[in-house]
C-alpha cells in the first residue's frame, strides 16, 4: 500500500469571488461571469446570491437573465483568473512545497508526510477551510490516496443521491411524454451529473489510508474525470456508479469505451502513477546585506552597492538574464524605506554599466538615524545573447571595438534617462511613406536600436524645419503669386521649383490632409527665407495656398 495522500481543492467559483474580492459591494448582488461558448454566451461562475436564486453554470445568459432580471454579468477574464490561481498556488505552499494547477479553477496538493505538522489530516482541512473564509473564496476539498480519488471526492463526495422516477412510471405515460422524460433523465437513468454546489458541512471528504475502493463505490461515473459522452453511455447501459465499473472485465470495458476508461479507473485506484508536478518558481533576483552597525554616509552606501552588484550580476550572468530595471532599498534604523530606481537602454549584467547609474541618486537617500540594511534587486530582467569575439586575432578587436562603442551609446541614453527619465529620450527612424510628415517615426531610445545604414535620400528637396500648414494670404488659384502675405510679413517672390504634386493617403482620413491633392514650391523671397509653399486644391475644405516648413 502506498504512503501518498494527496489533497485536491476546488473553488466552484473563482471567477465570480475573483470580482467580489475586487469590489467587496458586489458581494450581496446576484453576480454571474459569462464566456462565448459555441456561437453562445453561457454562465461560467457563479456567486453565492444568483446560486440561492436557481442559476447555474453553464446556462445560456438569457435564460439566467429571465430567471433573475437583476443579475449583474461580467465577461470572463481567462488570464486573470489564471494569475489568481497562481497566487493562491503560492498560499498553497504552506502546507506542501509540491502544489500544481489544476482545471484552471483548482489546485492539487502532494501532502505526503507533511499533514503532521499542522496536527493531522482533519486540521489541515481545518486550516485551508478557515484560510479561504478569511480570503472570500468558497472551497471543496478532498483528500486520498490517489490525485484521482481525491479530485473526486472534492467535486462528488455526498452527491450520490437515488432516481426520483422509476422506469415502469415512465414506460405507463404516452409517447411524447416518454420522449420529454428521456431528455431530461436523471443522471442515474443515463442522464447528465448531477450540478455540483459548494456543499454541505457534514459530507466526509477524507479517503483513510487503504480505503479509496470503499470512498469512490457510491460516486458518480462522471467522478472518474470522463467526458460527458462516455458517462452517458456507461449510464444507458446500467452502470451508473464507480462501484459498477470496478466489478467489469478491464478488457471487456477497453474494447467497447476505449483504453481512456481503463487508464481513469487505474488512476483512481493507484495502478496507473499520476504524479504531482509543482510549476517552476518564477526567478527572483536579489541580494542584500544586513549592517552591524547603521551608515549614513553616500561613499558607505556605495560600498555596500559595490558588494552587492557582483553577486547580482552573477546570478544574472547563470541565467543568461539582463537587468533593464534595478531597485536600490535602503532599510532605515527607523524602519522607514528609501528607495532609488534607474533603467537602462539595454539589459545587462555587467557591474561597470550599472553602478554608475546607482551612483548618480545615490545622494537623493536620506540617511535618517542611519540605514542597516541594504537590498539590491533587478526588478525587470530580459534574456541576454551573449557576442563572443570569432577569427583572427584582428578580426576579434575589430568586433570588440565596434561592441564597446555600442555600448557606449546605451551607456550614455541609461545616464541621460537617469536625469530625465529614459520616455524622454528618442530617436528618429525612417519611414516608408510619400506624406512629408510621416517620411519618419519617433521612437523610444532604450527600447530600439539605431537605423542600419544612411537615411533614405528623399525625392525631392525636403526643409529642415517643418510644422503643421499655415494660411498664406494669397489668390486662391494654382499659380504661384508674386507677393504673398505669412505672418504678418507681406514677401516677394524671388525664384520658385516646383510644382511637386502629393495626394493624400485614400484609404486614411487624415484631418490634417482634408485640403486635397497639393502642390509644392521651394520658394525664395526677397528678405532670403527659402519656404516650403503648397496649394491645397480642396477636398473637404477650402482650396487655398499653404506655408508647411523652412530651408534655413
Amino acid at each position: 500500500m502506498s504512503d501518498r495522500r494527496i489533497l485536491s481543492l476546488w473553488f466552484p467559483r473563482l471567477g465570480a469571488e475573483r470580482l467580489i474580492r475586487r469590489r467587496p459591494a458586489l458581494a450581496d448582488q446576484p453576480l454571474a461571469v459569462i464566456e462565448d461558448r459555441q456561437n453562445m454566451q453561457v454562465v461560467s461562475s457563479l456567486n453565492d446570491v444568483a446560486q440561492g436564486l436557481g442559476l447555474t453554470v453553464g446556462q445560456p445568459v438569457r435564460d439566467a437573465h429571465a430567471m433573475c432580471p437583476g443579475l449583474m454579468t461580467f465577461p470572463r477574464s481567462t488570464v486573470a483568473e489564471q494569475r489568481f490561481l497562481e497566487t493562491l498556488q503560492r498560499w498553497a505552499g504552506k502546507f506542501s512545497p509540491w502544489v500544481a494547477p489544476e482545471d484552471g479553477d483548482g489546485l492539487v496538493v502532494d501532502l505526503t508526510g507533511c499533514a503532521h505538522l499542522f496536527g493531522g489530516e482533519g486540521p489541515l482541512m481545518q486550516v485551508v477551510e478557515d484560510d479561504c473564509t478569511d480570503l472570500g473564496l468558497s472551497v471543496l476539498m478532498g483528500l486520498a490516496d490517489t490525485r484521482g480519488a481525491a479530485w473526486a471526492l472534492a467535486r462528488y463526495a455526498g452527491r450520490a443521491t437515488g432516481s426520483d422516477r422509476s422506469g415502469d412510471a415512465i414506460d405507463q405515460e404516452a409517447r411524447a411524454t416518454r420522449s420529454r422524460a428521456g431528455k431530461r433523465r436523471h443522471w442515474t437513468k443515463g442522464g447528465a451529473a448531477p450540478p455540483v454546489r459548494a456543499g454541505r458541512a457534514d459530507v466526509v471528504r477524507i479517503a483513510p489510508p487503504g480505503q479509496t475502493y470503499t470512498a469512490l463505490t457510491p460516486l458518480p461515473i462522471a467522478a472518474l474525470r470522463l467526458d460527458p459522452d462516455t458517462s452517458a453511455q456507461l449510464a444507458r447501459l446500467g452502470l451508473r456508479r464507480v462501484g459498477d465499473l470496478l466489478g467489469q472485465p478491464r478488457a471487456g470495458l477497453a474494447r467497447r469505451f476505449g483504453r481512456g476508461l481503463v487508464l481513469r479507473l487505474d488512476q483512481a485506484m493507484g495502478s496507473a502513477p499520476e504524479p504531482v508536478s509543482p510549476a517552476k518558481a518564477p526567478d527572483h533576483f536579489a541580494v542584500r546585506m544586513t549592517l552591524p552597525e547603521p551608515i549614513g554616509l553616500t561613499q558607505d552606501v556605495m560600498a555596500g552597492v559595490d558588494r552587492l552588484l557582483p553577486r547580482l550580476c552573477k546570478t544574472l550572468e547563470n541565467k543568461g538574464k539582463g537587468a533593464r530595471h534595478v531597485t536600490l532599498y535602503a532599510h532605515r534604523s527607523d524602519h522607514s524605506v528609501e528607495v532609488v530606481e534607474v533603467g537602462l537602454a539595454q539589459p545587462s549584467h555587467d557591474p561597470n554599466r550599472i553602478r554608475p547609474l546607482l551612483e548618480m541618486k545615490v545622494d537623493s537617500i536620506d540617511a535618517g538615524f542611519g540605514i542597516d540594511m541594504l537590498r539590491l534587486v533587478a526588478v525587470q530582467v530580459e534574456p541576454l545573447y551573449e557576442a563572443h569575439a570569432v577569427g583572427h586575432l584582428e578580426a576579434g578587436a575589430a568586433v570588440q571595438a565596434r561592441l564597446n562603442q555600442a555600448n557606449a551609446l546605451d551607456d550614455l541614453v541609461g545616464r541621460l534617462g537617469a536625469r530625465v527619465g529614459l520616455e524622454a529620450i528618442r530617436r528618429l527612424h525612417p519611414s516608408d511613406s510619400h506624406i512629408p510628415e510621416k517620411s519618419h517615426k519617433v521612437m523610444a531610445a532604450a527600447w530600439s536600436k539605431p537605423h542600419d545604414g544612411a537615411w533614405p535620400a528623399p525625392s525631392n528637396p525636403r526643409p529642415l524645419l517643418m510644422w503643421h500648414p499655415e494660411p498664406v494670404h494669397a489668390p486662391a488659384t494654382p499659380r504661384l503669386p508674386e507677393t504673398f502675405r505669412w505672418r504678418g510679413q507681406t514677401l516677394t517672390r524671388k525664384r520658385a521649383l516646383g510644382p511637386e504634386r502629393i495626394a493624400p493617403e485614400w484609404w486614411l482620413d487624415d484631418p490634417n490632409w482634408r485640403s486635397g491633392v497639393r502642390d509644392y514650391w521651394v520658394t525664395d523671397t526677397g528678405c532670403g527665407q527659402r519656404l516650403w509653399l503648397f496649394y491645397g486644391h480642396g477636398g473637404a475644405m477650402s482650396p487655398g495656398w499653404f506655408c508647411q516648413g523652412s530651408f534655413v
